[in-house]
């Protein structure tokens, strides 16, 4: 029977692990009340207990977070996340003694309901991760929820792969295909057709590592397309130091090619945008109506320009502009880059386009959650189709959402790349923000853009 996949859309919005964190709060909150209940016989919890439990609810999902609890749970044993989860608390316990003690705050409340409180919270958050797991596991028996993966090996028996082929479902993984490394170029051939057709999500390469150049084949077969890529040598008994290493299933990955917006990363940079997408929003609206007006009054045509560029992980989407140019007609496949003295561009349009409030439009963008305030600019499906084989790693930069401003755009590789070097050095930018990505970042782009990155003399 042909296994149905998790939708990714919602595999990549809404991930598991992250919004059982927001359920660890409630049922925080709620073995508060419990434990009010069985000392006191009142579910009226005073205002000091009150601030009691949100202080014990937040310290639990700050060291959860700490100790990566809330990442994706998928490859991740049942044991070993229930360790971690009570790690956690321990390192949350500690703290929480620590700071009463400091404060001077510990006989003001009734030790009954402290330690009740703590294992009625504990229990529960233990409840809920078994139930999580069992419905999870009973799905993917199913043929559900799981993702496609195709396995690269050296054709020796790969006696540790067999051993977990019947068990990798209960983790959310499906073996779709095995390719053997040949002598002749055929099984890179295969290898890319077969991503395509079977639509899947990660590549293993389970190969030795005297592999080196067949890894290096696969990395750049693979380079037009935004699969998953993790490299599974035998490392166990390796002493790794500062590296990130996943433990899929049993078997350790080196992660060479994955997205860094995963579980808490992922959810932080969508409330970054709702957040500040919605302020500028609501802000810029009577400006959006002003230009809006005017593009109708100066020149025949819609007020907005719709364009389809490639989004994360290579999905395409409506871009929305103001309309700076005027109506015109292309070759198909042919899209040609606005240039100074651009006798297309409308006077109204170049006031636009100096000043960027072509691009607010694509705060609706935003909110739709197709690009992010921040991140690598969207080109046009015929810009990627020509640069992704002149410029290394050009498609990398779909590995995130796509947005308005970038570091790219606030260190000067903004508007027309005439040359093949100014491209070169904006997706190097690209790159490099995508790699080192923080809200910290985020946020300093943002403050850039604002001083420096609107107003501009590009095209």
């Amino acid at each position: 029977m042909q296994s149905r996949h998790t939708s990714p859309i919602l595999a990549e919005r809404y991930p598991v692990a992250f919004l059982t964190g927001l359920a660890d709060i409630v049922l925080v909150v709620t073995g508060a009340y419990l434990a009010h209940y069985i000392r006191f016989s009142s579910l009226d919890l005073p205002h000091n207990y009150g601030v009691a439990t949100l202080t014990i609810a937040l310290t639990n999902a700050l060291c959860q977070t700490m100790l990566g609890n809330y990442a994706s749970w998928r490859g991740q044993k049942l044991v070993r996340q229930l360790g971690r989860v009570y790690t956690a608390w321990f390192v949350a316990i500690a703290l929480l003694t620590g700071t009463a003690v400091l404060l001077k705050v510990s006989s003001d409340y009734s030790r009954i309901w402290l330690s009740t409180t703590l294992l009625t919270s504990i229990f529960l958050i233990t409840l809920l991760r078994l139930g999580i797991f069992s419905v999870l596991r009973r799905i993917r028996t199913k043929g559900r929820n799981l993702k496609a993966v195709i396995v690269v090996e050296s054709g020796f028996t790969d006696a540790e792969l067999n051993d977990t082929l019947p068990a990798l479902a209960e983790y959310g993984y499906q073996v779709v295909q095995r390719i053997c490394v040949a002598s002749d170029v055929g099984w890179i051939t295969s290898l890319v057709a077969s991503v395509t057709a079977k639509g899947a999500h990660e590549v293993w390469l389970r190969l030795p590592i005297n592999k080196g150049e067949e890894i290096k084949k696969v990395l750049y077969a693979l380079r037009h397309l935004t699969v998953e890529v993790r490299y599974m040598p035998d490392l166990g008994d390796l002493p790794l130091l500062n590296h990130k290493i996943s433990h899929i299933a049993g078997m350790y990955s080196i992660d060479i090619s994955c997205s860094p917006m995963a579980g808490p990363s992922r959810l932080m940079k969508r409330a970054e945008d709702i957040v500040i997408g919605a302020i500028i929003s609501i802000l810029v609206l009577p400006l959006c109506l002003a230009i809006a007006i005017a593009i109708k009054i100066s020149s025949p045509g819609p007020v907005i320009f719709k364009q389809y560029r490639t989004g994360i992980n290579g999905r395409k989407f409506k871009v929305y502009k103001f309309r700076s140019m005027e109506v015109h007609t292309e070759s198909t496949g042919h899209v040609t880059q606005a240039s100074f003295g651009d006798p297309r561009i409308t006077q109204l349009g170049s006031f636009l386009r100096r000043t960027s409030l072509d691009e607010l439009p694509q705060f609706f963008n935003v909110l739709q959650g197709r690009m992010s305030i921040v991140g690598p600019r969207p080109h046009a499906l015929a810009h990627n189709e020509y640069y992704k084989d002149l410029v290394e790693s050009y498609m990398k930069r779909h590995k995130v959402k796509p947005g308005i401003t970038g570091w790219a755009q606030v260190n000067g590789y903004r508007g027309e790349t005439d040359t093949l070097e100014k491209m070169q050095r904006r997706v190097e930018h690209d790159l490099w923000y995508i790699d080192n990505w923080s809200l910290s970042l985020d946020i300093k782009i943002i403050i850039r853009t604002l001083y420096k990155g609107f107003l501009n003399n590009k095209p």
